[in-house]
């Protein structure tokens, strides 16, 4: 009937909605469901509500057949819905170790989609539909005879009694804007390049410093010297420079000294055009597609091979500088759920839902991914698996990684110590309201289950600079040496019971971080919390920030630009505000080339001593030792092998005198107050020494003996 429809909800449960008032008293005797050539009967009838009635049967018919339900003399179409969030579907159709997509080879592709529930199924491919054939799981399969790279190709799927189209979501190219699918003989693409030179594997991931970038950001900027301004091509170029001859670029990145480039999410994403980039702008967390590079950074968007060619040029030259490559990856929602190609292929199954049949909004975007469920978890998995093998990767960084659940991101770390090199794993941590058991979700207060999975530290960022959500409030480097009983659990990773609460399980768990592409840069921040101090004030407490952001316990991350005080020009979301906002400005660069100074030489610090990145809560705890300071100041000692550092805050405005912790030659190794060859004038030999307002000072005493 045309106002009747009803739902398989569970195994053996239809609702039905329907508009004849005679349904509410009529038997079981009266209902019969037909599947195909197969006939159930109903063993039991409740009326629900007027027009509502729940039958039961005694067992589920099989899914992928037109089924109906017959009462009397009219007949109802009976659609799969709840179902296929059930145990039952988990266990009879899960296909996780089927090889989806569009597998091509020089003789033939054979295109495989998971849709358990479609009545029919047909790839749509140079303008012909060819008829797929249907296992047992509900994978339907059709092979295509002869050369079909680079040919376009779509899903023609019948569910829920209509026809649709849909784009295979393990596409691994695209046509222009995400139109249509493309098939791609992967191994002719990128066969007879040359052997690419991987990074030298760091000695331990704690030897990390991650800075993290927009591709478009790099070279958008008319100082940047690079010729493929926005591209992926513009992170190839070599030697770039501003006018007067100031690095720029990978060139930048590579003198600077960080180990790891985190690019924000570099696979398909919606609201820019590809073909006129320019007219738009996006951070990426907007996914259309996962396993597709995002066609708006390529030099040629029609030729759906370019882009993949191009990102793998890109990793690999940001390879041959030693430096490793982090993806951003956002495996928590989609740009649109009802359009998605996963909602099309099998409605209600990849998405979570509350128990009133809404969407879940965990992630506050309209959609949560159902990490947890098979087919959802072996996609992230797939896609994993294709970043590593395809473009050799060397991290993951999880956008809403709270939202994913705990065994997803475990078995994400088994596949990742499977490589020969060493993946770094990171994401954000926070607690998110998505209808997923506490215990399950991936995030920081779940650390003992994920070891080898590393967290943003916000309690880090919150005390160091203030309250992220609320503008004006300061922290340490900002009010004053605000939360100073805080600082001696911040620098040691947050993790020691000895110095404070835990954030998390173990010091290889630590991210720490006072700026990120998210919310206020830490200048803007400033100019918003302490308007009231001088330029050079809000510089050297912005320095200091930075400076315990790389010399603290656990892994440092940077966010590009923040070395010479990047702005946003007070836009704390900027996330579609555009290049006049987010371009990264080499001029500045130029001008606060002693500022960029100071982090290189904080990071050299770092990578020379030990001692600031150590390996395990014990050696954190032997090796630590808080200083008496003058009011507000900070200050501790670590020993190094051979060394002692000595490491000063002083966040207020008058200059002060400090007693060093032991007799010896002192000498300046860093200072936000002073430039690299200044910095000798500083050595001392006496028990004391003078720490201005401001300052960030290191000092090193080399043991004799």
């Amino acid at each position: 009937m045309t106002h009747s429809i009803a739902w398989l909800d569970s195994p053996v449960t239809i609702n039905v909605e329907h508009s004849q008032p005679k349904w509410n008293s009529l038997g079981t005797s009266a209902f019969t469901l037909e599947a195909g050539s197969y006939s159930y009967t109903v063993e039991d009838v409740e009326s629900i509500a007027k027009g509502r009635l729940a039958l039961r049967l005694s067992e589920c018919p099989p899914l992928g057949l037109a089924l109906s339900l017959l009462v009397d003399e009219d007949r109802c179409p009976v659609y799969p819905r709840d179902i296929v969030r059930t145990s039952y579907f988990e266990e009879h159709y899960s296909a996780e170790h089927a090889s989806l997509g569009a597998i091509c080879s020089d003789k033939s592709t054979t295109v495989s989609v998971w849709a358990p529930t479609a009545t029919a199924m047909s790839v749509v491919a140079d303008s012909r539909l060819y008829a797929m054939s249907r296992n047992d799981h509900g994978v339907w399969q059709y092979t295509l005879e002869g050369d079909w790279d680079g040919i376009s190709y779509q899903f023609e799927v019948g569910i829920n009694g209509k026809q649709k189209r849909a784009n295979d979501p393990y596409a691994k190219a695209l046509t222009a804007n995400s139109k249509e699918s493309v098939i791609v003989n992967m191994e002719r693409l990128f066969a007879n390049r040359p052997e690419a030179k991987l990074p030298t594997p760091l000695a331990h991931e704690q030897d990390a410093i991650i800075y993290e970038i927009h591709v478009r950001d790099a070279s958008a900027h008319a100082a940047s010297g690079i010729k493929n301004k926005g591209k992926y091509l513009g992170l190839t170029e070599a030697h770039t420079a501003t006018e007067k001859g100031y690095s720029t670029g990978l060139s930048y990145i590579h003198e600077l000294g960080v180990t790891h480039v985190q690019l924000l999410p570099i696979n398909d994403f919606a609201r820019v055009d590809e073909r006129f980039p320019e007219q738009d702008y996006n951070w990426g967390y907007d996914p259309l597609f996962f396993q597709t590079p995002e066609g708006s950074y390529a030099t040629d968007v029609e030729d759906a091979g370019v882009r993949l060619v191009e990102v793998r040029n890109m990793i690999d030259a940001i390879h041959a500088k030693d430096l490793h490559v982090i993806l951003d990856v956002v495996y928590n929602h989609v740009f649109e759920m009802e359009t998605s190609p996963f909602e099309s292929l099998v409605p209600g199954y990849y998405f979570r839902y509350e128990e009133d049949g809404r969407p879940s909004n965990g992630t506050g975007v309209g959609n949560d991914l159902a990490s947890e469920r098979s087919m959802v978890r072996s996609f992230i998995l797939d896609s994993i698996n294709y970043w590593l093998t395809y473009f050799q990767v060397d991290g993951f960084r999880f956008d809403l990684m709270g939202a994913l659940d705990v065994e997803t991101v475990q078995q994400i770390r088994r596949r990742c110590t499977r490589e020969p090199r060493p993946i770094l794993l990171l994401g954000e941590g926070w607690v998110l309201p998505t209808v997923l058991c506490e215990t399950k979700k991936a995030n920081v207060h779940q650390s003992e289950q994920l070891p080898g999975i590393r967290f943003f530290n916000d309690f880090f960022r919150d005390m160091i600079k203030g309250d992220l959500f609320s503008p004006r409030s300061t922290g340490f480097v900002n009010g004053q040496g605000r939360h100073l009983e805080q600082m001696p659990h911040l620098v040691n990773g947050s993790v020691s019971a000895k110095f404070g609460i835990p954030f998390a399980s173990d010091i290889t768990q630590i991210v720490n971080y006072v700026e990120c592409h998210d919310n206020h840069t830490l200048w803007d921040r400033l100019l918003e919390a302490n308007s009231e101090q001088s330029e050079t004030e809000r510089k050297r407490m912005h320095q200091m920030a930075t400076g315990f952001t790389l010399l603290s316990q656990g892994i440092p991350f940077l966010h590009a630009g923040q070395e010479w005080f990047r702005t946003k020009k007070g836009d704390a979301n900027s996330y579609l505000s555009g290049d006049r906002i987010n371009a990264l400005d080499w001029t500045q660069r130029e001008h606060e080339e002693e500022a960029v100074a100071f982090v290189r030489a904080a990071i050299h610090l770092r990578k020379t001593y030990k001692a600031l990145r150590l390996e395990s809560i014990h050696d954190i705890e032997r090796s630590f030792h808080v200083l008496q300071m003058p009011e507000n100041l900070f200050g501790y000692l670590l020993f190094d092998t051979t060394s002692d550092l000595c490491i000063v805050a002083n966040p207020t405005k008058k200059a002060h005198r400090i007693h060093l912790p032991s007799t010896g030659h002192w000498s300046c190794e860093l200072s936000n107050w002073m430039s690299e060859s200044k910095l000798a004038e500083r050595e001392t030999d006496c028990e004391y020494a003078e720490i201005h307002p401001y300052e960030f000072a290191v000092l090193v005493n080399e043991r004799k003996g």
